[in-house]
């Protein structure tokens, strides 16, 4: 009875060893920001921005010389989803209205992971749409 640590030990003991829950929520929220951050600066470099007109978008990348497979490089919901949305824009990324791709792709794929054998037939309609449009008459987007 008398080697049992009070609660004050206990919780000191623990901090001690796992780190303190505040910094610990520091870092984490410190690791969301950089991640955030890096997926942005890879959506001016996409072959497309699949959305769901306002609450989803994904961008992909395709280049069929050196990947095996369409690959997610950014994704969000909400308020992320409109600023992957603009900065495409802004880099004349072309931009299609899919809500249900869109939302298979948010739910299923992570940021950097080819893209699932399901979704291939419906992301290559997407994908050959876009370039058709690109070899036309340049960048367009279709939302």
């Amino acid at each position: 009875r008398e080697l049992r640590m009070t609660k004050q030990e206990v919780r000191e003991e623990y901090r001690q060893n796992e780190g303190s829950p505040e910094v610990k929520a520091r870092i984490r929220r410190l690791r969301r920001e950089l991640l955030r951050r890096r997926m942005m600066s890879e959506v001016p470099k996409a072959s497309v921005v699949v959305v769901n007109p306002t609450h989803y978008a994904v961008a992909l990348r395709y280049d069929r010389h050196s990947m095996a497979a369409p690959r997610v490089v950014a994704k969000g919901r909400n308020y992320l989803a409109q600023r992957i949305r603009q900065k495409a824009l802004e880099h004349r990324v072309p931009v299609v209205e899919n809500p249900p791709l869109a939302r298979a792709l948010y739910t299923q794929v992570e940021v950097g992971r080819e893209i699932p054998v399901e979704l291939y037939r419906a992301v290559a309609e997407v994908l050959a749409y876009v370039f058709r449009l690109m070899q036309s008459d340049g960048p367009v987007n279709r939302s």
